[in-house]
């Protein structure tokens, strides 16, 4: 019994530092200007949000390379990256990770993508995607569609990694044929 309260206590103190650290209100919103950001890539390179003005971009955040649920994401992500192209959508990926720990993840999972290394954590705290778990900080799992002028037109903050990438691309297919009338 005094099990089962320990850690009934532990769930709700772990639930409440999730949500004090992140917050709805921290998040950038639909219909603001994406925070700018250079973080660099798996292949050691400066990259810039402001790099992608006039295409799509999905930028997303997620915990930890070589997970299982960040494994599936990114793997699902890699083969639609065909339906991307089409939608003239690129496809970021960010996390606090390294980035030789995200080359490894890209030669070992055969990613072609870009994974940003945040390792500083600015840009996952200023879009509203950094956990703080005490000694622990990492991204969330969040997602953010930005327009080709820069604006965020969706924002996913409750992802399953089974199937987020083929609601990404059904959201695009919305939002592209919205921008068409």
């Amino acid at each position: 019994m005094l099990a089962r309260i320990l850690i009934a206590i532990f769930i709700v103190i772990v639930v409440a530092l999730i949500v004090r650290t992140v917050r709805a209100d921290s998040t950038p919103q639909v219909g603001s200007n994406a925070p700018g950001f250079t973080l660099t890539s798996q292949e050691g390179t400066p990259v810039s949000l402001k790099d992608y003005l006039g295409k799509w971009v999905v930028l997303y955040f997620y915990p930890k390379d070589m997970t299982p649920g960040c494994t599936l994401e990114a793997h699902n992500f890699q083969r639609d990256q065909p339906d991307y192209s089409k939608h003239d959508a690129v496809v970021l990926g960010v996390s606090v990770d390294s980035i030789d720990s995200h080359k490894q993840f890209c030669t070992k999972e055969g990613l072609n993508f870009k994974l940003l290394a945040d390792t500083d954590k600015t840009v996952s705290k200023e879009y509203g995607s950094l956990i703080n778990l005490g000694v622990v900080k990492m991204s969330s799992r969040h997602t953010f569609v930005i327009d080709p002028s820069g604006k965020i037109v969706r924002v996913y903050t409750s992802v399953n990694p089974n199937r987020h990438s083929a609601e990404v691309l059904a959201a695009l297919d919305e939002l592209q044929k919205a921008a068409q009338k």
